[in-house]
This record gives structure tokens, C-alpha cells and sequence, in this order.
């Protein structure tokens, strides 16, 4: 276990009940992805719309947690949730972003000497959704090339790079302190 991060299964569970209506579930998912929404606001938007950024992901959450397609993608889809938040409240940090980004690729994450790391890449991989998952997957661990992955989904080479791009996003946003 790591870092606070629920296991897969517990946060998979939680988020089925929450989608059945169960009360106590919704609370519970609240009280245990604020500390991960609130870090992706802070890396997104301006000190002082963060809590705003919160509040209306976490509104967001509560209301639209049926809608959500798979349990396992909660954390790609917060953060989605985060980034539209704080382009709205027009402060969206997207130099810092891109600077972060430039500066710290998965092989670079890879490298840090954590014991817990192995399992939360696994948990960031897995906490995407299927389009940007299996995309990663491919290049990342199969180590396959852009056009192979693009001729198999039946996707432009742009749209792979696309998503490759995000997943990568949603990944270091995932593994960030």
C-alpha cells in the first residue's frame, strides 16, 4: 500500500455502491479522492481558485458518480474533472503544466528509488481510462510503434499520439507527491 491510495478492489467497491445510490459509499468516496483532487487542483489552477476547483469537482462527484463508465478510470475522470474546473474559472496553469511534464517523463519516475513505486505505476495504469489505457499499455510496456498501435485500434497516428500524450498526463499527475 501506498501513500494513502485505497487498494483496487476497496475503491472499485466503493464506487459501485456510490453508483447504486448508496449514501454512506458517496460519502465515504468523497472523504478518500479529496486529497487527489485537491493535488491535481493545486497543480492546475491558481492558488486561489483551488478551493473552488475542490468544491465543484467534489460537487461533480457527488452528482455525476453514475454516469461514470468504468469504477477502475475514478481517477482519470477526476482529473479531467479538475483541469475543466480550473479552465473555467479561467486561471488554468498550463505553462506550469507543460514545464512539469517537459521535465518529468515515466522514465524518469520510473527511476526514483520508492518500493511502493512498481505498485502505484500499476495503480495509475490501471486508474485510466480503456481508450488511453490499452494506448499505453502498447507503447509503454509492449513496446510497439506508434503506426502498429494506430493500424490495430483503427485510429490516425495523431490520435494515438493524442492519447499517449494524456495517459502520460494522468499518470504523472497520479504519481505526483
Amino acid at each position: 500500500m501506498s501513500h494513502g491510495r485505497m487498494p483496487a478492489q476497496s475503491s472499485v467497491d466503493l464506487v459501485l455502491r456510490a453508483q447504486a445510490g448508496d449514501h454512506a459509499a458517496i460519502v465515504g468516496l468523497l472523504e478518500r479522492t479529496q486529497q487527489d483532487v485537491r493535488r491535481y487542483a493545486r497543480r492546475n489552477c491558481k492558488l486561489e481558485d483551488v478551493d473552488d476547483a475542490v468544491q465543484e469537482t467534489m460537487s461533480a462527484l457527488a452528482g455525476g458518480i453514475k454516469a461514470l463508465r468504468s469504477p477502475a478510470a475514478l481517477s482519470g475522470w477526476l482529473f479531467m474533472v479538475v483541469r475543466r474546473e480550473c479552465y473555467r474559472l479561467g486561471h488554468w496553469a498550463t505553462a506550469t503544466l507543460r514545464s512539469r511534464a517537459a521535465a518529468e517523463s515515466l522514465a524518469a519516475v520510473a527511476a526514483r528509488p520508492d518500493p511502493d513505486l512498481r505498485y502505484d505505476l500499476g495503480m495509475a495504469i490501471q486508474s485510466l481510462p480503456d481508450h488511453y489505457r490499452v494506448i499505453v499499455i502498447k507503447r509503454d510496456l509492449e513496446e510497439r510503434t506508434i503506426e502498429e498501435i494506430a493500424q490495430a485500434a483503427g485510429l490516425t497516428r495523431e490520435a494515438v499520439k493524442a492519447r499517449l500524450h494524456r495517459a502520460r498526463i494522468m499518470i504523472r499527475e497520479y504519481l505526483a507527491p
